[in-house]
Formats: C-alpha cells, sequence, structure tokens
C-alpha cells in the first residue's frame, strides 16, 4: 500500500515548508512539490501542518505500585497514545529487589507483546544492582536492544539504589555504551517528612507536596549529574519539576558535563495550587509532586535554552477508586496521572499558540530529541526519505489532531542502538 500527502505544512526541528510526502512499504519515499507519483491513497493536508509522530519515552503501563496496578494496559496506553499523536512510548521495566533484570524484562514483555497498538519500547529500571544483574546488563544490551537503564534515588525498600550501586551501574553502562536515567529525589529526607507529617496528624494530600520540596530533588539532581560527570556516563534526568533542580543542571553542564533533562507537561501547566482543594488534591497526588509557578517559567525558559531536551508525561493513571486507598493518609494514594492522549495538543495551545516555544522547538522536544537520544533516530523523529511513516496531520486553527499515519504497523521494540548525543 502506498500514500501521498499533498501540500501539508511540513515541520520538523529545523525546517518549515509545504510539500507532497510519498510514503511506500511503511517508510517515506519520497518529498517534493508537486510530486507525481502513483498511490493507492491520496490525502489532501493542505493547510493541516504535517509533522513526525510524537515520542513518550516516560510512560508506565499495567505498573505494579502500592499494592495496585495503573490503569492503563499497552492495548488502552498505547491506543490513547496514538489518539493524541504520540506514534511511540518508552515504558520502564521495574526489576523487583531480589530477582533477576531478565525475569523483569520476562514479564513486561510478556504484558507487551501482541497488544500494544503503537510502537514501544523499554528501559529497565535496576533495583538491585550487584554480581548477577552486573552480567546481565551485556545481554540486555547486546541481545534485547535495551540501553537506557533506570535508577531510583527515592522508595526505599522496594526501588531505592544507594551510591554505591549507582556508581557501579554507571560504570558498567557506560563500557556498554548505554545510558543511565535518574528518578531524582531524596528518598531519605522525603521519608523523614512523611513520617513526621503524619505523626502529626497531617494526612491530607497537600503533605504530599510538602513532604517533597524543592530541596529534595535539587540536592538529588546534583549529586546525579556529579556522580554521572565522574564517571563519564551519559545520564538523562526524568520529570524535572523545578528551578532548583535545573539549576544544578546548568551548573553542571557549565563543566562540559552533558546531562540530558525531561520535563513533562503537567509540570509546565500546573501548579501546587491545586493540593489545597481537601482530598479532590489526591487527583495531581504524583512524585515529584506540582511545583510553583516560578519553577513553571524555569522550565519554558529551560526548554528554550536547550538544557530541558523533552517533554514527556509520566503516564501513570490510576482510577479515582484506587486513590481512595489514600482517603485518609496521603502517603497510601497512588502516585500518578494520566497524559498520554493530550500531551501533543496541549504543548501546541500553551506552548506554541502563546508564543512560549516555536514549533521546530515543538517538534524538537516532542520527537526529534526523545528518537536522538534514546538510539531511534532518523528513523523516528523526523521526516524524511527512508524514515518510518509515522506522521501527524493537525489542524493548528483548532489544535485537533485529524489522523495518524502509520501504515501496516506492527508493534516492535526500536530501542536497539546506541543512544546519539544532541546539541544544545
Amino acid at each position: 500500500m502506498s500514500i501521498l500527502i499533498k501540500n501539508g505544512n511540513i515541520v520538523t526541528a529545523a525546517d518549515n515548508y509545504v510539500a507532497d510526502i510519498f510514503i511506500e512499504n511503511e517508510t517515506v519515499s519520497a518529498i517534493g512539490k508537486n510530486l507525481s507519483v502513483k498511490a493507492d491513497e491520496i490525502i489532501d493536508a493542505t493547510g493541516l501542518l504535517v509533522f513526525p509522530g510524537a515520542i513518550d519515552p516516560h510512560v508506565h503501563l499495567e505498573m505494579p505500585f502500592m499494592g495496585t496496578f495503573s490503569s492503563d494496559n499497552y492495548e488502552t496506553g498505547t491506543r490513547a497514545a496514538l489518539y493524541g499523536g504520540t506514534t511511540t512510548v518508552i515504558d520502564f521495566i521495574l526489576q523487583k529487589q531480589g530477582n533477576s533484570l531478565y525475569d523483569a524484562f520476562k514479564e513486561w514483555s510478556g504484558r507487551a507483546n501482541n497488544n500494544a497498538v503503537g510502537d514501544y519500547s523499554f528501559h529497565m529500571a535496576v533495583t538491585d544492582f550487584n554480581e548477577n544483574t552486573c552480567k546481565e546488563i551485556v545481554d540486555l544490551v547486546e541481545k534485547e536492544g535495551i540501553t537506557s537503564f533506570k535508577i531510583f534515588m527515592a522508595y526505599k525498600g522496594a526501588l531505592m539504589i544507594d551510591d554505591k550501586q549507582m556508581v557501579g551501574l554507571m560504570n558498567e553502562v557506560k563500557q556498554r555504551g548505554g545510558m543511565v536515567t535518574v528518578h531524582a529525589t531524596n528518598g531519605d529526607m522525603i521519608d523523614f517528612l512523611i513520617a513526621k507529617h503524619r505523626a502529626e496528624g497531617k494526612l491530607a494530600p497537600l503533605y504530599h507536596y510538602l513532604s517533597q520540596p524543592e530541596i529534595t530533588e535539587a540536592e538529588a539532581s546534583e549529586r546525579f549529574a556529579g556522580i554521572a560527570g565522574y564517571t563519564g556516563c551519559p545520564g538523562y534526568i526524568v520529570h524535572m519539576t523545578c528551578e532548583g533542580a535545573l539549576n544544578a543542571v546548568r551548573n553542571n553542564n557549565a563543566k562540559n558535563q552533558k546531562v540530558f533533562v525531561e520535563t513533562c507537561i503537567q509540570y509546565l501547566l500546573l501548579d501546587a495550587s491545586l493540593y489545597e482543594k481537601n482530598f479532590d488534591g489526591a487527583k495531581w497526588v504524583m512524585s515529584p509532586p506540582l511545583r510553583e509557578k516560578k519553577d513553571q517559567a524555569a522550565l519554558w525558559a529551560g526548554i528554550n535554552q536547550g538544557l530541558v531536551q523533552v517533554v514527556a508525561t509520566d503516564h501513570c493513571p490510576f482510577t479515582w477508586e484506587k486513590k481512595l486507598l489514600g482517603k485518609h493518609d496521603f502517603s497510601k494514594i497512588p502516585n500518578g496521572h494520566p497524559a498520554i492522549e493530550h500531551r501533543v495538543e496541549l504543548l501546541y495551545s500553551e506552548g506554541v499558540r502563546k508564543g512560549k516555544i516555536t514549533m521546530n522547538k515543538f517538534v524538537e522536544v516532542l520527537s526529534t530529541n526523545p528518537a536522538k537520544i534514546f538510539g531511534m533516530f532518523p528513523r523516528k523523529g523526523c521526516i524524511a526519505p527512508g524514515s518510518d511513516a509515522d506522521i501527524v496531520l493537525f489542524d493548528h486553527t483548532s489544535t485537533n489532531l485529524l489522523a495518524v499515519i502509520l501504515p501496516f504497523l506492527t508493534p516492535s521494540l526500536y530501542n536497539n542502538s546506541t543512544q546519539c548525543s544532541i546539541a544544545g
């Protein structure tokens, strides 16, 4: 099957022009003005924005957490992603402490295989780094194509590793050409504050926010960036929320030690005042929590300065019934929220339309940068001959997504090459 998209306004991270796109065998075959080709289907994209499918490198589908599971599985999660213009997601496999990485890989693959309706890949979260874990990393990189390994600096007893394990993992991952990503918050300090607030009878959702002040994220980000710089391992901080953490990376990168930064759409648009709505504030309980308006301004500036390379979601929804598990104790509210379907339109309406970022920057942080960082470029993240035909048609006059073109889509792993460096 072949498709000809005519007269679309093609937008990439670098360009903006009107042309036709000819698609054959799931890939872009040709781009040009008034292409004279025969196609099985012709789409008139006059007046529409045409850009590469968005990539969300931070989702949690069917994830076990706090005694329950996130409410989207691979079918519903990837379907919602496609409706919102996201054609590829990267989920996090979570190793159980005491078990092997391959046990976790088989568990997550079993959930995803033959269930997803969009393209997907995996990061591996290492929660128990030891001699056996270290040996598994080679095969995960070389045989399974997983090149990004996540660590948690919080959630002691379940996910958190210590600095000794962090250094060991970074040394091993660096040798294999991979990258270490991090949930950068100071778990010990957070646990202390949670216990303090609970002992004082302060149990409302507001105290979830007050148990994770900005310093917990800024300190951990600085520590991670410093250790990454010392080991020489590429680093990536997920879901950054605040000015203090961004400044920690800014100072680190001034020493020519590159740490990539991801923020999420909710941290650009929502603030901590939502936690003051009694138990309704549970809807926005996530970690790290929403911050202040000054942090939103810092993150938008960080995007334009090139300090923030990716806008993701940390999509991890829980039903209201599950949120009610913490009705009488904020520390029992499952952490997470939905965003996979609305990230693209929200970043356009609140970013591009309001003049905070350009259209090229929009495509860069949603698609091109994650493709480069996680080894999918130029197959994904751009519209060019030979790239996957994951293409979004977007009516920018009403911020309506009109179509996502994915001919002959077969869900598969794409995170199978060493990540690329990006400028800025």
